[in-house]
């Protein structure tokens, strides 16, 4: 009997060292993410639907001795970048029944039961009660934020109140970046209620804004909150009324006269000085709408923030005919894409705007970064300009060669799955074991570019973790297998990833993604007026705000997933969402350079020597996408002057004057 508790002491000694190594060091056994998750979830080789099921793999043995999850190892270990292979891309549906059914397939769970429950169709009784149930949800935070929050920005969906910038701490960022006083949330929402058919309830929310918003606060806000929060809202509303086919039922206005054009363009003009007084003609990432841009103003920004103001930028100027908004936002772009590493093609996360030094040398997909690529591409794809994609193919091929790690292909190949990590961007050397929440962007845009396979592994690795705590952390340690940051404020990249995948392959599988979602959403963060951000994923407790985007994304998203036969699916018509989910119809109106006929032959040069055509004085034509006419904006509407002031401020900036 000594010799049996003998054994067992030893035994029960060595394991409690692996366990305090583990704890301590990370130094312990099954401490890759190729091990399967603790609750219900393995990270196993995927299958294909019509071949066996590959073994689970452990660490794959790596030359030089080197072993553990690939995801450690420096970019280049094993096969050459020249070796790698293009994954290959299956046609929609390759990524079956069988093959989720095993990557789902937990300790408890065999890949039967996953398949089962994944792999039948989606019954349209099924369909049709998820359609309702996301537009019950967006009607619950719309009314409450009507009924207890409006005009004010926000809505406090625990106490039933409204919620503003926080006028007695300046500092407060998390909430002074967002809310400018002028009824964000109400205006973030509007083209989400043309999606959902709920004309009534549109053309009063317009004429709401028209008549109650204004952009003539003394509020300080960032850049770029601004520009993809109203200043897209408003574009995209605009829009859809002057749209001649009306596919979403009749959204026009009795008497609309531009007028939410009108706001947008007075709403920019007051966002052109943060690109006055910038030596690298990177914008300052705050401004005053009344004043400008502040005296003790931070000279730091983010890629994202400075580097994705292009699609709405863009579409104003291509309405107006005037390039003065294109132009800075499109300068500023240039400006970033010039700074990026010449060993390595990547960007860091944040730059001085005065001296193009890179503050912040983290190059990832997730916050401070993600939008910038993401833009690249639905710039290309709205205004057809080829520097657009060309810059874009350069950084995705960066991308693939020093951020994703795993093996080559989703489902072939030894190796773990494919992830993508944050490094060194002039290095390419791993900086930490964590990603954010806003990567689960990335899959949705793979989809939009063809990399469909890709995007299908990293959603799956997206909807484990969600699947693991019923909402995303905002970041995540892959490596520790845990919560760095245990907040969720109702994100929506993980939804739009699940619609696009869905559009892409049309497999009930992320119908079923989508159901989980609704789910959980309505199961732990609907409180008495709404829908509240989750404090922590673990123990489920909430914080007392909904962020705008949840009306104006997070809902959307998830109706669109259900709704087979919504227009945007249906009116032959090509529609892309910008980043805050803003729906804007692609045609060759934005393919149009409208501002050329009244260029003069004579200007300037720019910062690379290029010749820059600088406008004549002339007033400047509205161009309706829904008709012929052309209108001269009223400048009674505006607090600067239409003519002259813009191509001024340019030269200014590059020193013409």
């Amino acid at each position: 009997m000594q010799w049996r508790a003998l054994v067992l002491g030893l035994v029960l000694l060595r394991l409690g060292l692996h366990g305090v190594l583990w704890l301590v060091f990370g130094l312990g056994p099954s401490m890759g993410f190729y091990q399967r998750f603790p609750l219900s979830f393995g990270f196993q080789r995927l299958r294909s639907p019509d071949g066996p099921a590959s073994p689970a793999s452990g660490p794959v043995g790596r030359p030089g001795g080197l072993s553990g999850p690939s995801w450690l190892q420096p970019p280049g270990t094993g096969a050459t970048q020249s070796q790698r292979k293009v994954p290959r891309r299956p046609e929609p549906g390759v990524c079956g029944p069988a093959h989720w059914g095993y990557v789902l397939g937990g300790r408890d769970r065999g890949p039967d039961e996953y398949e089962k429950r994944y792999s039948g169709a989606f019954p349209p009784q099924l369909r049709a009660q998820m359609r309702d149930l996301a537009r019950g949800m967006f009607v619950f935070g719309y009314d409450n934020y009507m009924a207890h929050a409006f005009p004010q920005d926000e809505l406090n969906p625990i106490h039933c109140r409204g919620r503003g910038p926080d006028r007695g701490d300046p500092s407060n960022l998390n909430i002074n970046d967002v809310l400018g006083n002028y009824s964000l949330t109400l205006v973030d929402a509007l083209d989400t209620l043309a999606v959902m058919g709920n004309s009534s309830e549109f053309q009063k929310a317009v004429k709401l804004v028209i008549n109650t918003v204004s952009f003539d606060k003394d509020s300080t806000v960032q850049v770029f909150e601004a520009t993809i929060r109203v200043l897209g809202s408003l574009l995209s509303a605009h829009r859809i009324i002057t749209d001649s086919k009306q596919p979403f039922g009749d959204m026009t206005i009795k008497d609309y006269d531009n007028e939410l054009l009108y706001m947008a363009h007075d709403l920019a003009v007051r966002l052109l000085p943060a690109f006055e007084n910038t030596k690298t003609g990177i914008p300052y990432p705050r401004v005053n709408l009344k004043t400008g841009v502040p005296p003790d103003t931070n000279n730091e920004t983010c890629t994202a923030g400075a580097g994705s103001l292009l699609v709405e930028f863009g579409i104003l100027s291509r309405l107006l005919g005037d390039s003065t908004f294109e132009w800075v936002a499109r300068r500023a772009v240039k400006a970033l894409w010039n700074l990026r590493s010449n060993d390595t093609g990547l960007l860091g996360n944040v730059v001085n705007i005065q001296t193009g030094h890179w503050v912040g040398k983290q190059s990832g997909l997730g916050a401070g970064l993600d939008s910038f690529y993401e833009y690249l591409l639905k710039s290309y794809i709205l205004f057809g300009e080829k520097e657009d994609l060309e810059m874009f193919n350069a950084a995705y091929q960066s991308i693939q060669n020093y951020l994703r790690r795993g093996r080559e292909a989703c489902n072939e190949g030894e190796g773990d799955p494919p992830l993508y990590v944050n490094v060194n961007m002039f290095s390419g050397q791993l900086m930490n074991t964590w990603i954010d929440s806003l990567q689960a962007f990335f899959p949705g845009l793979q989809v939009l570019i063809g990399d469909v396979e890709d995007a299908i592994c990293l959603h799956a690795f997206y909807y484990a973790i969600w699947k693991r705590y019923g909402a995303l952390p905002e970041r995540y340690n892959w490596q520790l297998q845990a919560p760095d940051v245990l907040f969720y404020p109702l994100r929506p990249e993980l939804v739009e990833s699940t619609y696009l995948l869905y559009q892409a392959t049309k497999n009930p599988f992320y119908l079923h993604v989508g159901m989980d979602i609704l789910q959980s959403l309505e199961k732990y963060t609907k409180v008495k007026c709404g829908y509240a951000t989750l404090h922590h994923v673990i123990d489920k407790s909430t914080e007392d705000r909904m962020e705008s985007f949840f009306l104006s994304e997070t809902c959307k998203y998830l109706y669109l997933l259900f709704d087979e036969d919504n227009p945007v699916h249906k009116s032959g018509t090509r529609y892309m969402f910008t980043t805050e989910g803003h729906i804007v119809s692609v045609d060759e109106h934005l393919r149009e350079l409208p501002w050329k006929e009244f260029f003069s032959e004579e200007g300037g040069q720019d910062q690379g020597g290029k010749s820059v055509h600088r406008p004549k004085p002339h007033e400047l034509k509205v161009i309706n996408s829904s008709s012929n006419c052309n209108r001269v904006p009223d400048e009674r509407r505006y607090s600067l002057p239409l003519k002259s002031i813009y191509m001024r401020q340019i030269d200014q900036m590059v020193g013409l004057i």
